[in-house]
């Protein structure tokens, strides 16, 4: 499973997790339309008792029709923290269609979240962030658009976002019915003791089991905290989906969202699941993407944030040591490596356009947003007071970590496509011992000069290099530590083909 995940972060950086082609939900956010959401509620003064919702933490009822399907006697409540405490009426809500009739869901779906973009004039940053990971292996939900109406009046256009619950779980893992942590109000991973209570203020446990056991989480933390240097890795292992993490932080980083574990330490979840007992990470509440948590930072400084950000490293101990680990460093890096070739002007801007098409019309009529049509259409490409233009902020990003990585050898970021570096076959890869190297078929072997690079840029003795017969070189891995490594072969042409090779003992 880790070598498969190895190759996914490097080669694919695509989703290689979901466990069929069709899934519950898929026509929620599969769709290519904007849905219509009528919440109709019998009660006087409902709004008032939809704010006492938010202040008790409990559901109140109203029907829905859901592009089209009426469902009677829903559960529906406000949410949030900072997006529930501003002057508009406008918030977000949490929809459970199963609260009150037992079984009843949409899709396959019981709950989904409303999420109101309070501080997004775009409307779009939640959409592309959670899009993109999606798309790179980051374990997130999934997000989409919805007209929401309250008693037939139009209310807003709102995100909608997949909830983290057993669904979500089941779709992604081997199973759902082990403990799922929420890292809020304060998720800082450091060790408070052996105690469980120690850990309640910390964090949300949600668990099927009728057995409440926080005993996971302890021995996570402990290891996370204490183990010494030199079995890190081994010791991190056994209890930790590691790609997982690090995957979730090289997309925050690359997003710059700070409102996360990599900054303000919270909106994330952690499932430990009960075959293999490792936890995995999972993005949560990314609306603040595209550098609008700004730690205090001014725009530029925040689109040139360090490739390794992370507020307050000592108070956030696993990502700390995890990143001074070599081999989980290489790891990140090469996560990030490959998430930042595709966060591109080139790869994106045309998928803004096509969701600012699609959602223009209703963000105009939006009586209740947070911004004005102008703020919206100019923040498409430029600054709002402190909040970055999204295509200039991709322009800025991509640029910025392009040259941060570079002396790591970081190949990605450059317009090099996948097509000129798959024509080196490489196999085993991941590889323990021995990797062959096949060569382009009209490329003579005796002509080649092949060096490999370190994830810090240095290149490897030669001495690695076995021997070569036909157009295949030998290399052996086995005196080479656990990581990424770039293969470079230039020929007598002074053509040049690089692949990555992944050594894994």
């Amino acid at each position: 499973m880790f070598m498969k995940k190895l190759l996914f972060v490097v080669f694919l950086s695509i989703s290689l997790f979901g466990k069929s082609n069709a899934a519950d939900g898929d026509s929620i956010w599969s769709a290519n339309f904007i849905h219509d959401i009528y919440l109709n509620f019998s009660q006087p003064s409902y709004y008032d008792s939809l704010l006492n919702t938010h202040v008790n933490d409990t559901y109140m009822s109203c029907d829905v029709i859901f592009d089209g399907r009426t469902m009677p006697t829903i559960g529906v409540k406000f949410k949030g923290n900072s997006s529930f405490n501003n002057p508009s009426v406008k918030k977000s809500m949490k929809l459970d269609f199963n609260y009150y009739v037992p079984g009843q869901d949409f899709d396959g779906i019981k709950k989904v979240n409303l999420n109101n973009g309070f501080k997004d004039p775009s409307f779009l940053r939640e959409k592309i962030a959670l899009d993109f990971m999606n798309s790179h292996g980051v374990f997130s939900p999934r997000c989409t658009y919805a007209r929401v109406y309250f008693n037939n009046i139009y209310w807003g256009l709102y995100d909608l976002v997949e909830e983290v619950d057993s669904k979500f779980l089941k779709q992604r893992f081997p199973d759902d019915d082990g403990n799922l942590y929420k890292g809020d109000p304060s998720g800082d991973t450091k060790w408070y003791g052996s105690a469980a209570s120690a850990y309640y203020s910390h964090y949300e446990l949600n668990s099927s089991s009728t057995v409440i056991n926080w005993s996971d989480l302890v021995q996570l933390l402990n290891l996370a905290n204490n183990s010494v240097p030199s079995v890190y890795f081994d010791t991190l292992e056994t209890v930790l989906d590691s790609w997982s993490f690090l995957n979730y932080m090289a997309a925050q980083n690359l997003f710059a969202n700070l409102d996360s574990y990599a900054g303000s330490g919270h909106n994330y979840y952690a499932y430990n699941d009960s075959t293999y007992f490792k936890f995995h990470w999972i993005a949560w509440d990314v609306n603040e993407a595209f550098g609008n948590f700004n730690m205090s930072m001014s725009i530029p400084q925040i689109q040139n944030l360090n490739y390794d950000y992370l507020g307050q490293a000592s108070n956030r101990p696993l990502g700390q040591k995890m990143l001074a680990d070599a081999t989980y460093r290489s790891m990140y890096i090469s996560s990030l490596c490959a998430m930042s070739a595709d966060f591109t002007n080139a790869n994106l801007d045309s998928k803004i356009d096509s969701l600012v098409n699609l959602i223009r019309p209703d963000v105009y009529a939006d009586p209740n947003k947070f911004f004005t049509n102008a703020q919206f259409e100019n923040n498409i490409i430029m600054n709002v007071n402190n909040t970055p233009g999204i295509k200039t902020f991709i322009m800025a990003r991509n640029a910025s970590l392009t040259t941060q990585l570079a002396p790591f050898g970081c190949w990605l970021g450059t317009s090099e496509t996948m097509t000129t570096v798959s024509q080196l076959s490489v196999f085993p890869n991941p590889s323990a011992t021995i990797v062959t190297i096949s060569l382009p078929q009209n490329w003579n072997l005796g002509d080649c000069f092949l060096q490999i690079y370190d994830v810090t840029g240095n290149v490897i003795s030669t001495e690695n290099i076995l021997n070569f017969d036909n157009n295949n070189y030998l290399i052996a891995t086995e005196r080479m530590a656990n990581g990424i490594y770039l293969l470079s072969v230039t020929n007598g042409n002074g053509e040049n083909k690089r692949t990555p090779i992944a050594v894994i003992h």
